[in-house]
């Protein structure tokens, strides 16, 4: 499922197509995704100008300038696809409608932005914009690890107390929005953290330091246009690049990383996902 930098590259793809551009029309191909579409999305979604797009968590917000917002998720295998549209030095142009093409919304531009899910684990909602936060799929997530909630003096608070290994800890999107079993992975092993640890067992000091460590390697994935293992592209159609850069996350068996250490990458089962790291290096 994509994580936070693959759903905030998809975002930052949509920005130019869809901000301050009206929806001439919304094409609804299907009843339902993952759950029932909102009744009447398609005429709700149509001669509507899109005022902004923001991202919360692993969700993508449309702000309309009817106070409505636009809720998308991209589930396993969702992707938001753009033609029509000049993207960088090239136009791509509308290819042929496909089987798994669920949503359309033909932009007055000229644009068409495609919702395909061959899985259809993905969801789409409409929802009022002023109390979005409130809204069941929203409520209870954490602050955003980029955004200036996500402080050291928060994240020691919050880990302070739990029994659960840091790996998991990391993974409750209650505590931090968006993170996924990808980059707490590399985020341990950058921080010299063994996933296996428990989180309130952990000092002060190393709890806090988690913090830089958790925004640089979004940064990063960002920067590389999210990772692509299966099905995630980035709006150009592009495939993300991060995985080229994984420390130990699917490197089960290979050498670590780390200078002078002659470890290799282990795998565990946590909560029933597959944890890599370096037993040696990972305290």
């Amino acid at each position: 499922m994509p994580e936070l930098p693959e759903v905030e590259t998809v975002r930052r793809g949509l920005a130019p197509v869809m901000e301050g551009v009206r929806i001439a029309k919304t094409d609804v191909n299907r009843p339902n995704l993952r759950w029932p579409f909102p009744e009447n999305m398609g005429e709700r979604l149509t001669n509507v100008r899109v005022e902004r797009l923001r991202r919360r968590s692993k969700y993508i917000l449309a702000d309309l300038e009817t106070g409505e917002s636009l809720l998308i998720h991209l589930g396993m295998s969702g992707r938001m696809l753009i033609s029509g549209a000049k993207l960088g030095a090239f136009v791509h142009d509308h290819p042929k409608p496909e089987k798994h093409d669920h949503v359309v919304f033909h932009m007055e531009s000229g644009a068409r932005v495609t919702f395909n899910d061959p899985r259809r684990f993905g969801a789409m909602d409409i929802l009022d914009t002023k109390t979005a936060d409130q809204h069941k799929l929203l409520r209870d997530i954490g602050p955003e690890p980029l955004g200036n909630l996500f402080d050291e003096a928060y994240l020691v608070e919050a880990l302070a107390t739990k029994k659960s290994p840091i790996k998991t800890a990391l993974l409750d999107q209650k505590i931090v929005a968006g993170l996924g079993n990808i980059y707490v992975c590399e985020t341990l092993y950058r921080a010299g953290i063994s996933p296996l640890r428990t989180a309130a067992q952990l000092s002060k000091p190393r709890r806090a330091a988690l913090v830089p460590i958790i925004r640089q390697v979004l940064s990063d994935a960002i920067e590389a246009g999210g990772s692509s293992l299966k099905d995630f592209r980035q709006a150009d159609g592009d495939l993300g690049y991060f995985q080229h850069s994984f420390d130990v996350y699917g490197r089960e068996g290979d050498a670590c990383r780390t200078q002078e250490c002659t470890g290799l990458i282990k795998r565990a089962v946590q909560s029933g996902r597959s944890t890599f790291y370096c037993a040696k290096c990972q305290r």
